[in-house]
């Protein structure tokens, strides 16, 4: 049993639970290769497909503001059993049926393959934050959240929850070989159903934070504490701390200079 197993199951649970009180439920079945979910999209998916921000004026919908409520998390397992393959599960209203509206947001990604385990963990993390590989699609904001927005160009080419899920499903079947099936859930409902979603969420995001910090702590690095106890010019390892706070200072730059153009 893979070490998110339980989850999946849980979240299973939750979502018939929704749909026992009577929320909208759209399930749609993709192909499933990588090119073949992208064949007949009305919009481009590929690294740079969407090279421009998103203004508020150009804005068709916004999902996950902090106003309304996010989460986005990955499952991944072994157990190809627990994924359907090409399936994408809507709860609540579609993009298109929702034009100028701020929805609350959930997304989860459950992905299978045989081989997949620990050392996948934060390629499968980062991948569901697909920054400008999906055109008229922008995340504003993420870790842990998803906050984004859809563009009037991209909704009037037909863009919804199923070209988005197909891209994701694509992208990471593409970026990661290993992962052989991908199953797509999105909960735009109310902020109340997305906080139930967010209740294994955040048990999840916790259980990868220690996969990230046991990976690092093979490689020699302690992420919740450095036991060095000198003076960090003098420490074998400073070029990886170095290398770890550039990453996540670029990031954090990237990111608010998005939220600052966009507004």
């Amino acid at each position: 049993m893979a070490i998110f197993d339980v989850y999946i199951n849980k979240l299973t649970k939750s979502l018939e639970e929704l749909k026992r009180n009577g929320r909208k439920v759209t399930e749609f079945r993709c192909p499933a290769t990588a090119s073949a979910l992208l064949e007949g999209l009305p919009v481009k998916v590929g690294p740079e497909a969407n090279r421009g921000v998103i203004l508020r004026s150009d804005t068709f919908l916004e999902l996950g503001s902090p106003e309304a409520g996010s989460c986005a998390f990955v499952l991944w397992t072994n157990d190809p059993s627990l994924v359907n393959d090409g399936k994408i599960t809507v709860i609540g209203p579609n993009i298109q049926e929702s034009p100028g509206a701020s929805l609350s947001f959930g997304q989860v990604l459950i992905v299978g393959g045989p081989e997949l385990g620990q050392q996948e963990h934060s390629t499968l993390e980062q991948s569901q934050f697909i920054s400008d590989q999906i055109e008229g699609y922008m995340i504003r904001s993420a870790s842990g959240r998803m906050w984004s927005r859809v563009s009037k160009d991209a909704a009037g080419k037909g863009f919804c929850f199923d070209t988005l899920g197909r891209s994701l499903m694509s992208i990471f079947k593409t970026q990661v070989p290993k992962v052989k099936s991908a199953e797509v859930v999105f909960v735009t409902s109310s902020k109340e159903d997305v906080q139930l979603l967010d209740d294994i969420g955040s048990q999840v995001r916790e259980i990868g934070k220690n996969i990230v910090r046991e990976t690092w702590k093979a490689r020699g690095i302690d992420l919740l504490e450095c036991t060095f106890g000198g003076d960090c010019k003098s420490c074998e390892s400073k070029s990886v701390c170095d290398d770890i706070r550039d990453v996540l200072a670029i990031r954090k730059q990237t990111l608010a200079r998005a939220e600052a153009v966009s507004g």
